[in-house]
Formats: structure tokens, sequence, C-alpha cells
């Protein structure tokens, strides 16, 4: 779905051997399953794999340590994301990566026409709670979309005179204005309404719009062009 960031030939290698061992492994692997296979010492690995996650080519998770079935220590493990699917088998990634989004997109559009017949703050709830702590760009931003209007849907009654829908009409009209400022409209709306009965919701939206700021900037320019005719699509559902 639009072009993909480079892999260097040593990227490559740890991208393609990181599959190998989740298919084997059936799940994601630990970096030091990946070191021992290249023969580099684990820091080496982990500090690759955080780079292929930095350009959305890899996912890191917690999981519980082999061995233990009760409380007991955490670690990191990796997986490949639907875009390292589309560098490495280019036949089959472009299609299985926008088979990925139509499904995030459809599902996100069916979470906020159904907000209209359910309280907006348990449609919002239900969105963050299935919000996955790593996510490819693109589907990460499709999801805040939904997450960012709820919110402001949420609020919106209790913000006075401000109607951060009517600003954000009229940003739709320049690029990709919208997609850029919906974070801090959404954000400044729960502010001005001084919503104090749900504080952890404006805690966790900061956090969440920073990672919605710089996944945004990784975006392919068809990619961003795409949202935002997604985010016009969510505000007429809205509407």
């Amino acid at each position: 779905m639009g072009r993909t960031l480079k892999l260097t030939p040593r990227q490559r290698a740890f991208l393609d051997k990181l599959r190998e061992l989740c298919r084997e492994q059936h799940g994601p692997v630990h970096y030091s399953d990946v070191a021992r296979c290249l023969g580099v010492n684990r820091f080496s690995a982990y500090d690759m794999l955080k780079v292929l996650e930095e350009k959305g080519f890899a996912s890191s998770s917690y999981a519980l340590a082999a061995g233990h079935s009760g409380p007991g220590r955490s670690i990191v493990v990796f997986s490949p994301t639907p875009q390292a699917t589309a560098v490495l088998d280019p036949s089959l990634g472009a299609d299985r990566l926008e088979e990925d989004w139509q499904r995030v997109r459809e599902r996100v559009l069916k979470a906020l026409q159904q907000a209209h017949e359910v309280n907006y703050s348990e449609a919002l709830t239900d969105l963050l709670v299935r919000l996955p702590e790593t996510k490819a760009p693109l589907d990460f931003c499709t999801q805040m979309i939904g997450v960012l209007l709820l919110n402001m849907r949420r609020v919106k009654a209790r913000a006075e005179d401000l109607n951060p829908f009517r600003a954000l009409a009229v940003l739709q009209a320049t690029d990709d204005a919208g997609l850029r400022t919906l974070a801090g409209l959404s954000v400044g709306t729960t502010l001005s309404a001084d919503d104090e009965a749900n504080p952890s919701h404006t805690r966790r939206l900061l956090d969440l719009a920073r990672r919605y700021q710089i996944s945004l900037g990784r975006l392919s320019e068809e990619a961003r062009l795409a949202l935002a005719q997604f985010l016009q699509e969510a505000l007429e559902v809205l509407d």
C-alpha cells in the first residue's frame, strides 16, 4: 500500500531469520535466538531488531520467560509485520498488506457507526482496549483516528462553544492538515471540557497522540492519502 522503506543487506538478513524462526516456533521469538542463528552477540541482535521495528518491519512485545507458569520475569520478543511480508515476498506482500488494512478500516468504521447506538465513552474504551501495544504505522493511525474522533464526540457537549469538528472540516480542505492536527484537536477538546471524570483517558490520549504523530511521519505519500480519505469517511459516519 505505497512504497516501503529500504532495507540494507544486513537488515534484510536479520528480517529473513526473524521470519524463519517465528514460523518454526509458531510465534514471536527472543532476540537471543536470532543472535545465535546469525552468529552475533545478543546485544547487536536486539539493536538491529529495534531498528527494524522503527522502520515498521518488526514488532516487539513482552512474554513470560520459558519455564515460568505463574508471575515471573518478562522478556522482549519480536515478530515480523505485514510490511516485512511486502518486502520479502513482493508478489504476496502488497495484496496481504492491502487486505490487512482494509480489515482494520472496516472494523473502525463499524465501531463509529455503532457508537451512535451506545455510550460514546464505552465505544472509546472498547477501541482503546483493542489498540495493540505494537502496530504497523498505517493500521495504528487508522485506529487512532477512530479513537480521537470518538473522544471529541464524547466531550463535545461539555466543551461549551468549542466545536472541534467544525475546525477539522476546515482543515480537511488543505492536504493532510486534518490528519496532522487531529490529535491536538481531540486532546485539546478534552482539556477544554475539564474532563475530570476520566483523567486516565486524557493521560493515555496524550501518550498515544505522540505515537500517532511519529507514525504519520513514517507513512508514504500514498498511505497518507488513503488515511486522509478514511478520515473523511469516518467524519461522515459520525455526522
